[in-house]
């Protein structure tokens, strides 16, 4: 799933991002396509041979990028800001949880995690189906 649907799916949706202009979409995508993708390798052939504190500043690094793609949000969609606010709490819950080799705070990270995606989720829904119907059928909370 990490290579493939993580991975290469995003990579591929961040180009036609970059066909169409859309600079965050085209960041968003390639960034995120890119850490499935690292993360995947990473597990595959260092797992369990790497400090938990390595571990823990990789995955804060990208709660510090997520961050920064959250304020690029503020102008966009709100549930698309709920999302990236959400993935940097579980990036940093998940970054402090591993490098403390606290599996509480790890946990609290993966129900950050999916709470995430359940609002990624909501979110491809609510431009597939809204795009089908024509109108809002879903609403996303456009910013004016």
């Amino acid at each position: 799933m990490a290579l493939a649907f993580g991975g290469i799916a995003q990579v591929i949706a961040g180009m036609f991002e970059f066909k169409k202009g859309n600079t965050f979409g085209f960041t968003a995508f390639i960034s995120y396509g890119a850490f499935w993708w690292t993360w995947a390798l990473f597990t595959i052939f260092f797992k369990g041979e790497t400090a938990p504190a390595f571990i823990g500043w990789y995955l804060c690094a990208w709660g510090m990028f997520s961050l920064m793609m959250f304020v690029a949000t503020l102008t966009k969609p709100k549930v698309l800001s709920g999302i990236f606010f959400c993935l940097t709490l579980t990036f940093f819950a998940l970054g402090i949880g591993d490098g403390m080799e606290n599996h509480s705070i790890v946990h609290i990270g993966g129900c950050l995690g999916l709470v995430t995606a359940l609002g990624a989720f909501y979110l491809a829904a609510a431009e597939v189906i809204n795009e089908s119907f024509g109108r809002t059928v879903l609403p996303v909370g456009e910013r004016k």
